[in-house]
């Protein structure tokens, strides 16, 4: 299948667990191509960000990262064909939607309309990659649901608080003292921040459900070995 026949088809929640079973270096490369680019884009026209986010490299590092995170988290279940290359693949995959943050609306529009509709582009983007973190989760390793959302909020917890921590702390202090320099991404920051909190809140209850769901899992899986014995 095409590559670009594939990217459509997984942004489309189409794709199936055989054709994720055959990505190869083609496709990782596709993924490594888009996410340098949209991290290009992202922030090209931001004054403060430092030289690694303008050439685009702090995104394709966070991929990686991202990947690792949630290909650990679901090791304990013990899933079929679960490889850190599919991860890796796959959430480079789905960073195109994120060209959305190059679109300069700053030029067009008043600085308090670019703000909001840089709010608009942060939630449209990120409730997409989500939904595909949470189909992909689904498709391929056919856990319960519950089990899924959970592992679907997890790394997204940690996706939020790293974004404050390593590419917000300007705009953090900014925001916390006062904005004195008005930016068109500085309303999108702050529901960073907000959701920053909110992920903080949650991560406590979400380490019990993901424990017990670890659980029930090996549970399962021994009395499906004693029955097959």
């Amino acid at each position: 299948m095409p590559i670009f026949k594939t990217i459509i088809r997984l942004l489309t929640f189409q794709l199936s667990k055989a054709e994720m079973l055959t990505f190869d270096r083609r496709h990782f490369i596709a993924g490594l191509i888009g996410t340098w680019v949209v991290g290009m884009g992202r922030y090209w026209d931001d004054e403060k960000a430092n030289l690694l986010q303008h050439l685009g490299m702090g995104s394709v590092i966070y991929i990686f990262v991202l990947a690792l995170i949630i290909w650990l988290i679901m090791l304990p279940f013990r899933v079929e064909g679960w490889t850190y290359f599919i991860v890796l693949t796959f959430i480079g995959l789905t960073s195109f939607p994120a060209i959305f943050y190059a679109i300069p609306v700053e030029r067009f529009v008043s600085m308090r309309t670019a703000n909001t509709m840089n709010v608009w582009f942060l939630a449209v983007v990120a409730a997409w990659r989500l939904a595909l973190l949470y189909f992909f989760l689904k498709r391929f390793t056919k856990l319960s649901i519950p089990n899924i959302i959970t592992v679907t909020l997890m790394p997204i917890c940690v996706i939020i608080a790293s974004l404050t921590i390593l590419n917000l702390h300007r705009v953090v202090f900014n925001i916390m003292g006062g904005i004195r320099d008005p930016n068109p991404h500085d309303a999108a920051y702050s529901v960073l921040i907000l959701l920053t909190g909110v992920s903080m809140i949650l991560s406590i209850p979400l380490i019990i459900a993901y424990c017990i769901g670890i659980w029930k899992a090996a549970v399962k899986r021994k009395k499906l070995e004693a029955g097959s014995a």
